[in-house]
């Protein structure tokens, strides 16, 4: 239960209140980061969690100092949605017991938290543009090319991680298997990356 209102009565005050959100939200993201890097098997994808944290604690440090140089201080407000989309993270890797399954629901997750990053910086990036805070849109939108190349990188190892999932008894280069789906059966043929 909110005790007290934000009282957002214009866009700078909603900018403001959104930014102490997205600290919030990185900060999050480099609490859950270190399990997920513990608890990914392939390799490519442990890579990629260990670099998109140091993103991620740079990150922090610029919205500090975008909330500094906005309020003269770096608080912080709940954002409700990383925390949602962690505790699911966290029961994803609890319930998956296959090694394959857990590295996909790690993506998965990751990727749903990327989405809302970039929904966030795409708006904060709007607001700052809007207010004339052009240095502030500037930050926003390498944070939001980040966070892109961090969804596409995840993606890309995707591709790989769930296609080694299907493929019987692990599959090698050129295994066919058949997969039906809505759509009826298909026969495909793997080809390992």
């Amino acid at each position: 239960m909110k005790l007290f209102s934000d009282n957002i009565e214009d866009l700078r005050t909603l900018y403001i209140a959104n930014l102490k959100k997205a600290l919030d939200m990185e900060q999050h993201i480099t609490k859950a980061l270190p399990t997920m890097i513990e608890k990914s098997t392939d390799t490519r994808l442990a890579t990629a969690f260990r670099d998109h944290l140091e993103q991620t604690k740079g990150h922090v440090t610029k919205v500090e100092i975008l909330l500094r140089a906005a309020t003269g201080e770096a608080d912080t407000s709940t954002c409700k949605v990383i925390s949602t989309l962690v505790t699911e993270a966290e029961d994803g890797i609890k319930d998956a017991g296959d090694a394959s399954i857990r590295d996909i629901t790690l993506i998965a997750a990751a990727q749903q938290v990327e989405h809302h990053e970039m929904a966030v910086y795409g708006t904060l990036r709007s607001w700052a543009e809007l207010l004339g805070e052009d240095k502030a849109a500037d930050t926003l939108e390498s944070i939001l090319d980040e966070e892109k190349k961090a969804d596409e990188l995840l993606t890309s190892i995707s591709d790989s991680v769930n296609t080694a999932s299907v493929i019987p008894g692990g599959g090698a280069a050129g295994t066919n298997a058949t997969r039906v789906n809505a759509r009826g059966p298909r026969t495909e043929t793997y080809v390992n990356r």
